[in-house]
């Protein structure tokens, strides 16, 4: 991964049509595609305490206040490099340097970094919310935070899975295709809710039969990052479509399904 990244940096924009470059440039792509997919089902994990070896509520304890600080900085450090390298401005300075076929694997490859360290850095704070004791009643709660996960997946393969990750910009580079223009399209769930891949991250988050300070602490972090970032995507989707979206945007609700917009 290291000597691929070195190769891109290494490359010239006149260069990005040669053949080694395309080939460099797509196996760049699976790469990173495999490292985010290792990330995120280590998410799932790590939110829901099942299979992974540290979770959100396991790991060497912390005092409260140094816990509280080292989390925050984690989930800050993350929040800035995912908003702020997907803003439309950043892209146009950045891909002055990174080849553009590549700039959505390399943005996938630092948001899969951050969470990374997030993951090996969390500090637990056990202190208990709330615990269910009834057991059908515990099973069926991490029933529907693992529900959250599969509503998130479903989203992103309605709209392009590969496209979201950065695969399809790499696969089409490589067979010497043009990306086609964006086009504004509610396909399915979209029809019903703005944002169902944030609404399943919700979901996954909040719904849980054991939530602990820790546990609060990254579900409430978390979902304010996620009402400021669908403030700034949505500025940029009306900048890109304008009445469009703005149409949309009346129409349907932004995470409630069938909640009339406000």
């Amino acid at each position: 991964m290291a000597q691929l990244d070195h190769q891109l940096r290494s490359i010239s924009p006149e260069d990005t049509g040669s053949r080694g470059f395309k080939v460099i440039a797509f196996l760049y792509g699976v790469a990173v595609y495999l490292v985010f997919s290792v990330t995120i089902l280590y998410a799932i994990g790590f939110v829901t305490g099942l299979v992974v070896p540290k979770t959100i509520d396991t790991g060497a304890e912390s005092p409260m206040v140094e816990a509280v600080i080292v989390d925050l900085l984690l989930m800050t450090l993350f929040a800035l490099q995912h908003s702020v390298m997907a803003r439309p401005g950043f892209k146009a300075w950045w891909t002055q340097y990174v080849p553009q076929p590549v700039e959505r694997s390399t943005y996938v490859l630092l948001a899969s970094l951050s969470l990374l360290l997030l993951f090996w850095q969390w500090r637990p704070l056990p202190a208990l919310i709330w615990k269910i004791e009834n057991p059908d009643l515990a099973v069926t709660l991490v029933t529907v935070s693992l529900l959250g996960w599969v509503l998130v997946f479903t989203s992103t393969f309605i709209i392009n899975h590969f496209e979201l990750f950065g695969l399809h910009q790499v696969t089409i580079h490589l067979a010497g295709k043009e990306a086609a223009p964006p086009r504004f399209k509610t396909p399915l769930l979209y029809k019903f809710v703005r944002h169902p891949i944030y609404l399943g991250f919700i979901i996954a988050f909040w719904v849980t039969p054991v939530m602990t300070a820790g546990h609060l602490l990254f579900a409430g972090v978390t979902t304010l990052y996620i009402l400021v970032g669908i403030a700034l995507e949505e500025r940029d989707l009306v900048a890109l479509f304008g009445d469009e979206y703005r149409q949309y945007k009346q129409r349907v609700s932004m995470l409630i399904p069938w909640r009339r917009s406000a």
